[in-house]
């Protein structure tokens, strides 16, 4: 038997408001958290703090480890296939990362993930990766998940709106895979993990509507709605102002045909 160590990947929506009781008492069992840093001024990473103030454990919040996120090649040109080249380079450099802390610390860790770790997320990737480098390490790695308030749901809350016509399906896909899903015959479509408007391919649904929040359930929180044509400019606007005021910006939306 190797050296066990246990981690708990936990949906955390977007901030403490959304902690549910579940992930509440999950957080009282942790050693400490581990958090990617993007930048010298990582915005997010006081959201983790003010989640792990609200919920402390015995001893206090647990600590928040933060370590340098990997670079990872952002280009605007990438197609598909270097894309999810990069994506994966960049989740085994998180890995190595990870596993090294977790090898020396042991314990009990979490990953508090945006949302729910469901919908486009990594964070259970990753581990799986992990729990392949600690193995030859002979440490032991054990993991649970427990859900979140996903985008998506907050979404469909904050406009008032059902994600889907009675009967009818709805598309998750990403900004970038937009018009594969149109092409697919899609068109009640969420999308998540988009880019600014202008890198996103919006050609022939000008006429279809549009629902479109940023940062859902933060302070800075963004809605606008309507024909899409109409609404993209503002829409460019909003999420320019909800990155200087956050410094971070997340959004999705959902778009559908008019029938």
């Amino acid at each position: 038997m190797g050296t066990p160590v246990r981690v708990r990947i936990l949906g955390v929506g977007m901030g403490p408001q959304h902690v549910t009781p579940e992930v509440a008492d999950a957080l009282r069992t942790v050693d400490y958290v581990l958090a990617a840093e993007k930048s010298d001024d990582d915005r997010l990473l006081a959201v983790r703090r003010q989640i792990l103030q609200a919920h402390p454990g015995r001893n206090g919040p647990a600590e928040l480890v933060q370590l340098p996120d990997p670079r990872r090649d952002r280009s605007a040109g990438l197609t598909t296939a270097g894309y999810e080249s990069a994506v994966s380079d960049w989740h085994d450099a998180r890995a190595a990362q990870y596993a090294d802390v977790l090898a020396d610390r042991g314990g009990t860790a979490a990953f508090l993930v945006w949302g729910d770790p469901s919908l486009y997320d990594s964070t259970i990737r990753i581990v799986d990766k992990v729990r392949t480098l600690l193995a030859p390490r002979s440490v032991d790695l054990d993991y649970d998940v427990l859900a979140g308030i996903s985008a998506p749901q907050l979404l469909a809350a904050r406009h008032r709106i059902v994600l889907h016509d009675v009967g009818k399906p709805v598309h998750v896909t990403t900004g970038r895979r937009l018009q594969g899903a149109v092409a697919a015959g899609q068109d009640n479509i969420v999308a998540m993990l988009n880019p600014p408007p202008e890198r996103i391919d919006f050609s022939g649904l000008q006429d279809w509507t549009i629902w479109w929040g940023a940062n859902l359930g933060a302070a800075g929180e963004r809605l606008l709605s309507g024909r899409l044509g109409d609404t993209l400019p503002a829409i460019a606007q909003a999420r320019a102002d909800a990155q200087a005021r956050d410094g971070w910006v997340m959004d999705v939306f959902l778009v559908r045909a008019n029938r």
